[in-house]
């Protein structure tokens, strides 16, 4: 589900009707202790009470409006909305506990467990041991204690939609990255073979220009293939597709190592390897051979092919083609696949480059 949605879900719960229905339910109470005034108080004390309940009802309003989140003015009224139930206690009697149901409703989500265990027990006892006229306030201490619980399950479902909005949020955010993350590696292993080839291939064009004319001409053309083949290869990596193919890259890779000078000993058939690690070692050759013409400055280079393994090997200088963002991007994907990647200097000279599945 798209973390809008998720959003919007949550702003259902902690904004929307629920709530407010939640909020209005609880004005029970203070209809039930307004008549529990009218049963236990007449004349002016009756008349005081109900002033008080209904003070109650405004304050308790008013602290719905700005619990979220529960600052000091939220409190303050809370506080507020005890003292009205203290002040009520004497025209209600047991029936006022009603009010603390309320009270506690607005606080105990809001605060420690412990503490707020020991307010609902505390309140419940008083409830239930007060000397009240009509005998013990059962039936107030069980409708506090259940009304607590009620709003409190309700917020943690709150709190448990906003985390899960915020865990979605935060999977979206990875999951942006690690498509960043796979379009740099792609325009990096796509590109490099191909930028390295025009640059080696110009370079030769250049020196021919004027002592062989048709050779630079036809070195020229190559460049504009290599373009060509560039930007396609964007193109593909920016989409998600990637066509890249052992053969395809041993082909190109014949041609780069030409230009660069360097003497090829490259396998002419691929059919030892299973087409289920074709593409891998597609993407193996190509990093190994682009940064053997980068970095080697070699004479000799030479591909190797099992079932389960792809090396080469060069007699260059070695360790410039040993970190960069290249192999460690090569090194994910064979990672990947569930392989290991080995690259270290090789005797008595040069370069190896070694990936087994």
């Amino acid at each position: 589900m798209p973390v809008v949605d998720g959003t919007t879900d949550v702003q259902r719960w902690v904004r929307g009707w629920r709530l407010r229905l939640l909020d209005a339910g609880l004005l029970v109470y203070p209809g039930v202790t307004l008549a529990g005034v009218l049963q236990h108080s007449a004349g002016a004390a009756a008349v005081a009470g109900c002033l008080l309940v209904a003070a109650f009802a405004v304050t308790y309003l008013l602290a719905t409006t700005v619990a979220r989140p529960a600052t000091r003015p939220f409190w303050l009224l809370v506080g507020g909305c005890a003292v009205l139930f203290a002040l009520a206690v004497p025209f209600a009697h047991a029936d006022a506990f009603f009010l603390a149901a309320v009270v506690l409703s607005l606080a105990v989500p809001r605060l420690p467990r412990r503490v707020a265990f020991l307010l609902v027990a505390a309140a419940a006892l008083a409830a239930v041991l007060g000397p009240w006229p009509g005998g013990p306030g059962w039936t107030q201490a069980v409708a506090l204690v259940f009304t607590v619980l009620m709003v409190s399950a309700f917020a943690e479902a709150i709190r448990a939609n906003t985390a899960l909005v915020e865990a979605r949020a935060e999977v979206a955010r990875l999951a942006s990255e690690a498509e960043r993350t796979r379009i740099a590696r792609d325009l990096h292993d796509l590109l490099g073979h191909s930028l390295t080839a025009i640059t080696v291939k110009s370079t030769l064009a250049r020196r021919l220009v004027t002592a062989e004319a048709a050779r630079a001409g036809e070195e020229m053309a190559a460049v504009e293939t290599l373009a060509r083949q560039a930007l396609t290869d964007v193109r593909a990596a920016v989409s998600g597709y990637r066509d890249v193919t052992l053969a395809g890259e041993l082909a190109r890779g014949r041609e780069l190592l030409r230009a660069c000078g360097v003497a090829a000993d490259l396998p002419t058939a691929v059919d030892v390897v299973g087409p289920a690690h074709q593409e891998l070692f597609g993407w193996v050759v190509r990093e190994g051979l682009t940064n053997v013409a980068r970095h080697a400055r070699a004479t000799r280079c030479a591909v190797t092919l099992s079932a389960s393994t792809v090396e080469i090997v060069d007699d260059g200088v070695g360790g410039a083609a040993s970190g960069g963002s290249g192999l460690d991007g090569l090194r994910e994907r064979v990672a990947a696949a569930g392989g290991c990647l080995s690259a270290g200097p090789s005797n008595p000279r040069g370069w190896r480059l070694r990936v087994t599945v």
